[in-house]
C-alpha cells in the first residue's frame, strides 16, 4: 500500500544531512493491550480523547521532523492497519508504504527486512517501535548521531517509577514520600538513527539487540541521545498507560 503526497526533495549525497526515510515496527501482538488489539494490531489502537490511532500520531511527528518516506513493518493483523493508511492516504503528511514478513524474523531480521524498501538504501534512516507516543527532536538526535561518528543511535528515555518511592536517612529515619519520581535508570525509548551502512550489520533473522548492538558497542560505534528533559516519551504497553497518555495530553503541565 503506497500513498504519494509531497513531491521528491531531489537526491541528497550527503550523508551528514538529516534523514527523510524511516522505519515504522508495527507487527507486534500487543498482547498486554487486551481486549483493545483483540481486533486491531497494536499501533491501530486509538489514544482516548485523539480519534487517531497510536501510529497516525507517529507519522505526523515523523513528517514535522523532516522525513518524507516512511515504510511500516506489519504483522499481527496487518490488514487492519493497511487498510487504514490507504483510507487515510490523502490525509498523511508523508509518502507510506508496507511490508509484511511471509515468517517470523525477529526483531533484527524484520527491521532488515523493512529496510529493502526504504527508496534511498545510500542514506541514514530513522527507525521506531510502533507502539512509541513521544515528541522530541529527530534532527538534534540526528545531529548528536553524526557528532559521534556512530553507526546507529538509541534514544534514551528516564520513564517514572510506577510507584511511590519512600526516602530516608543513613540512620533510617524517613524523611519523604515522593510519588513516581523518574527512574535513576536510562531505557532503550524504541527511537533510532541508523547510518546507511547499518541496514548490512543486520541479522537476517534474530535479535540485533543480541547480536548488532553488543558489536557496535564493542567497537564504540553505538551512541545513546538521551531525550531531552521535559519532552515526552511514553510507552503504550498496558490498557493503563492509554488512559495516562489521555491525563497527560489533556493536562500537559508537569
Amino acid at each position: 500500500m503506497t500513498g504519494d503526497h509531497r513531491s521528491d526533495t531531489g537526491d541528497h549525497t550527503n550523508d551528514h544531512a538529516h534523514p527523510t526515510q524511516a522505519v515504522v515496527l508495527a507487527g507486534g501482538q500487543g498482547s498486554r493491550l487486551r481486549p483493545y488489539t483483540d481486533d486491531r494490531p497494536k499501533p491501530m489502537v486509538e489514544i482516548p480523547g485523539t480519534g487517531t490511532p497510536i501510529i497516525g500520531h507517529q507519522l505526523a511527528w515523523l513528517a514535522a521532523e523532516g522525513v518524507t518516506d516512511a515504510v511500516v513493518s506489519c504483522g499481527h493483523l496487518a490488514e487492519i492497519l493497511q487498510d487504514w493508511l490507504t483510507s487515510s492516504a490523502d490525509q498523511l503528511p508523508l509518502r507510506v508504504s508496507t511490508v509484511v514478513e511471509k515468517e517470523p524474523l525477529g526483531r533484527g531480521g524484520g527491521l532488515k527486512y523493512a529496510a529493502a524498501s526504504l527508496p534511498h538504501p545510500g542514506r541514514p534512516w530513522y527507525a521506531t517501535n510502533g507502539d512509541i507516543w513521544t515528541r522530541f527532536s529527530l534532527r538534534e538526535m540526528a545531529d548528536f548521531h553524526y557528532e559521534r561518528d556512530a553507526v546507529a543511535t538509541l534514544a534514551l528515555a528516564r520513564p517514572r517509577i510506577p510507584w511511590g518511592v519512600v526516602e530516608t536517612d543513613e540512620f533510617g529515619h524517613v524523611l519523604d514520600f515522593i510519588e513516581s519520581p523518574p527512574s535513576p535508570y536510562l531505557v532503550n525509548a524504541g527511537v533510532y538513527v541508523f547510518s546507511a551502512a547499518f541496514t548490512a550489520l543486520l541479522p537476517n533473522r534474530g535479535d540485533h539487540e543480541r547480536t548488532t548492538f553488543p558489536r557496535l558497542a564493542r567497537e564504540r560505534l553505538l551512541a545513546g541521545f538521551p531525550i531531552p528533559q521535559g519532552a515526552y516519551w511514553r510507552a503504550i504497553d498496558t490498557a493503563k498507560d492509554l488512559s495516562d497518555a489521555a491525563e497527560e495530553l489533556a493536562d500537559p503541565s508537569p
